[in-house]
């Protein structure tokens, strides 16, 4: 089982250049060896320029060639076999129960940093940090994630609408500017509702951004910023749980990210929210 910088070069491989694919399919063959290689040995070995090494190495936001190979060198030299996703099953016991469930949203959540672009969440955070407006899409499980990011960025402050259906998420797309950011979230890419619905925010102008499972899906394709989850879930047989956390996950990086852009106001926004509640209670009879 692949980790790491191997693991992101597994999943990304439909979507590299075929050049690129060159270069990934060699160095999966044999990882242990690459480590040993230079830039020009590899280049004369995959058949392409020694140019096309270093900006596959970027393209997995390593600094060059020899960042991509200590990071090989890590992942294999940290890896250690762990559990395999497992799907959950009758009668296997609690305590089994516990640790199947348990181990398969640590390992979502793991698997899930290993593939997220530092790029694209930088840049997502700060789309949302500067949108006048913000809409969140999501459908079924997806609308659980977009109902607790507005909550969250609700409570900073931010002007935050959510849409859970093709209707309400039409009605607000067609109100959003190039102020505005839209973003969408479907666990498999291929919401109907949402696809439709971001079309809609693009032509008005809004900036998208999109969370999916990893890999190339109507949905993401049509981002200006593309986040991915990874789970290998069948969701047929057990449902959206360890992506489902997998995007909470994700979530809580935003918004983080978002309110530590602007600290003081952050802490402001979260103590009237915190009053409001407070005063809001004592006077319910």
């Amino acid at each position: 089982m692949l980790k790491g910088i191997l693991l992101k070069m597994e999943e990304m491989f439909l979507l590299f250049k075929p050049s690129e694919r060159k270069i990934a399919a060699y160095i999966l063959e044999q990882p242990s060896e690459i480590i040993d290689y230079s830039v020009q040995k590899l280049a004369k070995a995959v058949d392409v320029s020694e140019a096309s090494i270093v900006r596959f190495s970027k393209t997995l936001e390593c600094k060059g060639f020899q960042d991509l190979k200590l990071r090989i060198a890590y992942d294999l030299n940290e890896y250690q076999e762990k559990p395999s996703y497992d799907e959950i099953i009758a009668n296997k016991g609690t305590n089994s129960l516990i640790q199947s469930v348990s181990q398969n949203n640590i390992q979502s959540i793991q698997d899930t940093v290993y593939i997220l672009s530092e790029k694209e969440v930088d840049s997502a955070i700060h789309a949302i940090y500067h949108a006048r407006k913000i809409a969140v899409f999501g459908v079924g499980a997806s609308g659980v994630i977009a109902e607790d990011l507005k909550q969250k960025l609700s409570r900073i402050g931010r002007w935050c609408e959510a849409g859970y259906g093709f209707d309400s998420q039409a009605t607000i797309s067609a109100n959003l500017t190039s102020a505005d950011v839209v973003i969408g979230i479907s666990n498999s890419g291929r919401t109907e509702d949402v696809i439709q619905s971001l079309s809609l925010a693009k032509e008005r102008g809004a900036s998208t951004i999109t969370i999916t499972q990893f890999g190339r899906n109507p949905t993401s394709q049509m981002a200006d910023f593309a986040l991915y989850v990874k789970s290998l879930e069948n969701p047929v047989r057990s449902g959206a749980f360890s992506s489902r956390i997998a995007m909470l996950n994700l979530i809580d990086i935003l918004y983080l990210g978002v309110a530590s852009l602007d600290e003081e106001r952050t802490i402001q926004k979260l103590e009237q929210t915190r009053r409001a509640v407070q005063y809001s209670k004592r006077k319910t009879p």
